[in-house]
């Protein structure tokens, strides 16, 4: 294997930079959803929307920063990747949440669970779409 193959950075580093980016992430997403909730956007759309601009930045960050991208895997190939798993996850997890539990909980609690929920499962998500691999 040549060094281009090798990774760089340990999945230790990996797991310390992809929580940093998802803890910046998630404040985006609340800091989104809260302005939005004010300005009277129903709590899915604006679900929607503050992930949607939390999930640009992650891309970018993550992509740059916490993992190596697979330089075989085209940009954009990658961001799709990325975005259609975020959605899956992510977004799915959390409107999910919201959905069932906001009646019973509280839209916050609901949406806070979300995150909670869907953060493991991203790890592996965001490694796959942007280093091509999960596990090794």
């Amino acid at each position: 294997m040549s060094g281009a193959d090798q990774p760089r950075r340990s999945t230790g580093s990996k797991i310390i930079r992809f929580a940093i980016v998802g803890l910046a992430n998630t404040a985006i997403d609340l800091a989104g959803f809260f302005l939005l909730l004010k300005l009277h956007v129903p709590p899915l759309p604006a679900n929607v929307i503050s992930w949607s601009i939390a999930v640009i930045f992650s891309f970018v960050a993550n992509g740059f920063w916490s993992f190596e991208r697979n330089q075989a895997i085209r940009l954009h190939d990658a961001f799709l990747r990325f975005v259609s798993l975020g959605a899956l996850i992510s977004l799915g997890v959390s409107s999910l949440s919201i959905a069932l539990f906001a009646g019973i909980a509280g839209v916050w609690p609901a949406k806070i669970g979300g995150v909670i929920v869907a953060a493991v499962l991203n790890f592996l998500a965001a490694r796959w779409s942007i280093e091509g691999r999960l596990l090794k």
